[in-house]
């Protein structure tokens, strides 16, 4: 049985970006354990269950019945209540300044390199997508731990929407380089970027506890689509795919979906990927 460890945001994932590559592994018969950075269940974004929601930039609606009810039926259920607790599974590193900052980071690699030990079950990570990664994912230093991990075991790192952005910005800390210099990725284009009321399911206080409403602030923290194409460098590539229904990428180990609507396939050619070896799609 293939195992697959799925890392989750805490302040709101879009569902189908969770159901619908969720839906094709269980069918394949595949184990999926979940994450989320401090180990609290991730809430679905309630436009995700929304039929009626009409997307801003794309003047469509983008949620189906079918996609609506099953992230309803997984927002609901115990599937999701007691994720995995990044923060306790994987180390912090120290603060540059901190005054034993050189034996810090001797520890904290002793400490990452028992971490991976525990990926080595794993065969693949998927990182759904929606607006909540930009808050607790994307800059997420152990969740690059874990993303660094999946790659030196040369594994399948899937990311979806927003959650590409995870990928540009892990990279070693010597090096600094991005792990995605030299290589062909999708993301949110800009076209495809709100103006406003880019919209949050949880928020939490400086207390850690949550605030229990939902939030609305203007654009996106950050236009993706030029983050990935500083990236990839001159010898890789950005698709962006705008006009085009599907832009679905896989230069392996990177298997990158645009949006909701690649959802689906994201987890077919996962599961292309770790039964017959694919190793290139859409390029």
């Amino acid at each position: 049985m293939k195992q697959i460890l799925c890392v989750l945001s805490e302040w709101g994932y879009w569902g189908e970006e969770l159901i619908g590559p969720y839906d094709v592994l269980l069918k394949a018969g595949y184990s999926i354990d979940f994450a989320t950075s401090k180990g609290r269940k991730p809430p679905a974004l309630p436009p995700s269950m929304d039929q009626t929601y009409i997307d801003p930039p794309l003047g469509k609606g983008v949620t189906s019945s079918h996609y609506a009810q099953r992230t309803k039926e997984v927002d609901s259920s115990i599937l999701l209540n007691k994720p995995i607790n990044l923060a306790e599974w994987f180390p912090a590193m120290p603060y540059f300044n901190s005054p034993n900052f050189g034996h810090e980071l001797e520890a904290y690699y002793h400490q990452r390199d028992q971490c991976w030990k525990n990926l080595e079950k794993y065969d693949a990570l998927l990182l759904p997508g929606g607006s909540g990664p930009m808050v607790d994912m994307v800059n997420n230093e152990r969740l690059h731990a874990v993303i660094l991990g999946f790659l030196a075991q040369d594994k399948l790192i899937a990311a979806e929407c927003y959650c590409v952005t995870c990928l540009a910005f892990a990279r070693d800390w010597t090096e600094r380089k991005s792990i995605i210099w030299g290589k062909h990725v999708t993301g949110h284009a800009r076209e495809y970027d709100y103006k406003d009321g880019t919209g949050f399911a949880q928020m939490y206080g400086y207390d850690d506890q949550p605030m229990g409403i939902s939030a609305n602030f203007g654009p996106p923290f950050y236009p993706l689509e030029y983050i990935l194409r500083d990236a990839v460098g001159p010898e890789g590539q950005y698709h962006g795919g705008v006009g085009r229904t599907l832009s679905t990428i896989l230069d392996y180990p990177f298997l990158t979906g645009r949006s909701t609507q690649d959802s689906q396939l994201v987890g077919e050619l996962m599961v292309e990927v770790l039964e017959k070896g694919l190793k290139r799609y859409g390029w």
